[in-house]
């Protein structure tokens, strides 16, 4: 088992590459809200199932983003690093139903849509590779990715 050694680490890689995470969420959640606004895709099929995972995976990332933050900012309680895996794991998974809604909504969307649909696709991939990237390098880090509790 790893432990957490209260000495200063460079955490500026995964502030980086959360804020990539984050900002491809941003993108994901723009544009799949967008299409609540249009007439042809407001009640397209998945939207509203997709939307349950993209809120908690959004809050996920931005929590994790804040605890990377502080820690670069040399805070280092071991609850901050715990916190932060956990919402990366939690935002991992996440991730996975809403690349399984997306599909479904790629499905039924409009054939006007199916485009922009692979474009929220792309940004979702982008996405979820940036913070699995994240997973990567707390685990090279020599952090214990074993966390016992979920955040919502």
């Amino acid at each position: 088992m790893n432990y957490y050694y209260p000495y200063r680490q460079d955490w500026s890689s995964v502030v980086q590459y959360l804020n990539y995470s984050l900002n491809g969420e941003q993108m994901v959640c723009s544009m799949t809200s967008q299409l609540f606004h249009i007439p042809e895709t407001e009640n397209l099929e998945g939207n509203a199932e997709m939307h349950n995972h993209l809120v908690p995976a959004s809050y996920h990332r931005v929590t994790a983003l804040g605890c990377a933050n502080r820690l670069q900012s040399g805070e280092d309680h071991e609850s901050i690093i715990k916190t932060l895996i956990a919402c990366v794991q939690n935002g991992l998974k996440e991730d996975e139903e809403i690349t399984k809604w997306l599909t479904v909504m790629k499905e039924n969307a409009p054939n006007n849509y199916k485009g922009f649909m692979d474009s929220v696709i792309g940004w979702q991939q982008q996405t979820e590779q940036s913070l699995a990237i994240v997973q990567q390098l707390l685990g090279q880090m020599g952090l214990d990715m074993e966390v016992e509790n979920e955040l919502y």
